[in-house]
């Protein structure tokens, strides 16, 4: 695994070398628009794949002073793709004309190509509505610290649930009725019995199914090396890993003897973003952009209308494998000005401060989630603030949820208990839904849900003697726990 600086130094060795070439590549590679890391590969002669990054992004501020999130969402998308289609018209024809695969976006204005050359990527950086040709790595999740399988629960309700306080919520009829939630993962086993109730494309009055606008396969051939076990373009919802399965069954998963899930009456909907818990900043836009405005199962015709309401990322693109720390923010930001909450786990890179460090989690649009155990104490794996991948200090995370020896749903009908700061965001995700239920007029306002959240959580959380940013456990919010231990019984009493 290479680090940014170490590829930055191959990248310029090999320029250095291409240079001296009798044939050099010098008017091909070098420019400052080219990240390193192509430019090590173009230098070498290679096609890599890469994400051209237009100069203009469209500036969706307006959304945040609409009322509804109906109306931010056909806002945000209308003006995203109308920059997409105006400024992009240009570096697609020439892709096109040089027969070279590529995939528009416009969740951000970028465009992913499969096989750049080192003449069309010297081309395209001279133009002047390229900002840069960057990166697009495979990146391999952070899976949980640990996994096991677990019994059948006897209907009791899991300790997490309670120490949220989801039940009582749903002793008054609040669990997430009206809500749609998504996560992009390894996928999901659709008709587990904890789910398939729960999916927005079965219809509980025939038993049949619908996928189009509720699942799509961002995963389009192999990006691990090894074969998958859901093929690619799936057309219906498969997990080729279990990690899906397992988090969306903490948001809304349930049957009378498993209680597993926050927000149980909600609906659910889902994007594959990663092949065998490998996928690249690519698969993550493309996720992100189906949430936006998911389409039908040939993905055509988008409808902002169908957007989830809440989306859950228990994954991370970690500067280690090339990612950039600015790769998914402009996607992170237009989820979140279209009225789309977006939890995050906060990455299992504790104890050690500053672990706060891959996208989308060190970013201020996302709200991020560590992760506590059955006593609030806090994990030792779950990663500390401040950030400084961006240089920003920012503080993070911004509050904590239940995330070790959590029970949920597992591929093949099964059960099993994860920890990890993956198994910590799906809660704050579920108590969304179950907030939005209770207050209607909260829906699509993301800075009044995270002050109601914020405000409530559990200070009393135990993270040791640890200083991390200027701040330890008795100064709240801090760079350890953020605001404290989610607890959505309080968020729901104390609402103004």
């Amino acid at each position: 695994m290479r680090t940014r600086l170490l590829c930055y130094a191959l990248g310029m060795t090999l320029l250095v070398m291409a240079l001296s070439q009798p044939h050099g590549l010098r008017a091909e590679i070098f420019s400052p628009k080219i990240e390193n890391a192509v430019a090590a590969k173009l230098a070498q002669g290679e096609t890599t794949r890469a994400l051209i990054v237009l100069a203009e992004q469209a500036d969706v501020s307006a959304a945040d002073a609409m009322a509804t999130k109906a109306q931010k969402g056909a806002y945000v998308f209308n003006t995203l793709r109308a920059t997409a289609q105006r400024t992009q018209a240009n570096v697609r024809a020439l892709l096109t004309q040089r027969g070279i695969a590529h995939r528009a976006f416009y969740i951000t204005n970028a465009i992913a190509v499969e096989k750049l050359d080192a003449a069309t990527a010297a081309q395209i950086a001279g133009l002047a509505n390229v900002a840069r040709v960057a990166n697009n790595p495979a990146v391999e999740f952070a899976a949980p610290v640990s996994t096991a399988p677990a019994a059948e629960a006897a209907a009791a309700v899991e300790w997490n649930l309670k120490k949220i306080g989801a039940d009582k919520l749903w002793a008054k009829n609040i669990r997430g009725r009206g809500i749609v939630v998504a996560n992009q993962d390894t996928g999901v086993q659709w008709d587990h019995p904890a789910l398939v109730k729960k999916y927005r494309g079965y219809r509980k009055a025939d038993g049949t199914t619908s996928h189009a606008y509720n699942w799509w396969d961002a995963i389009h051939s192999s990006i691990s090396g090894s074969p998958n076990p859901c093929g690619y373009n799936a057309a219906a919802p498969c997990d080729d890993h279990g990690h899906g399965t397992h988090t969306m069954g903490t948001i809304v998963g349930g049957t009378r003897e498993n209680q597993i899930g926050v927000a149980p009456r909600a609906r659910w909907i889902s994007c594959r973003n990663m092949d065998n818990g490998v996928g690249r900043p690519s698969t993550y836009l493309e996720c992100f952009e189906f949430f936006l405005a998911p389409w039908d199962s040939d993905g055509n015709n988008p409808d902002p209308q169908r957007a989830p309401d809440v989306v859950s990322n228990s994954w991370g693109c970690p500067p280690s494998e090339l990612c950039a720390a600015d790769t998914l923010q402009t996607a992170t930001e237009n989820l979140r000005a279209a009225g789309i909450f977006v939890a995050v786990s906060a990455g299992n890179s504790g104890s050690t401060c500053g672990s706060v460090s891959d996208p989308p989690a060190l970013y201020n649009a996302a709200t991020t989630v560590g992760a506590t155990n059955s006593a609030d104490e806090l994990a030792s794996f779950s990663s500390r603030g401040p950030v400084t991948a961006d240089g920003s200090a920012r503080r993070k995370p911004d509050i904590s949820a239940p995330g070790v020896n959590v029970r949920s749903s597992i591929p093949g009908g099964n059960y099993g208990r994860m920890s990890g700061t993956s198994m910590a965001a799906p809660h704050v995700a579920g108590a969304v839904a179950l907030l939005w239920q209770a207050h209607p007029d909260w829906r699509g306002k993301i800075s009044k849900t995270e002050k109601a959240l914020f405000k409530t959580a559990n200070p009393n959380v135990t993270a040791g003697n640890q200083v991390c940013g200027n701040t330890n456990q008795t100064m709240i919010p801090n760079n350890l726990f953020g605001w404290g231990r989610l607890n959505v019984w309080q968020a729901y009493q104390n609402a103004p």
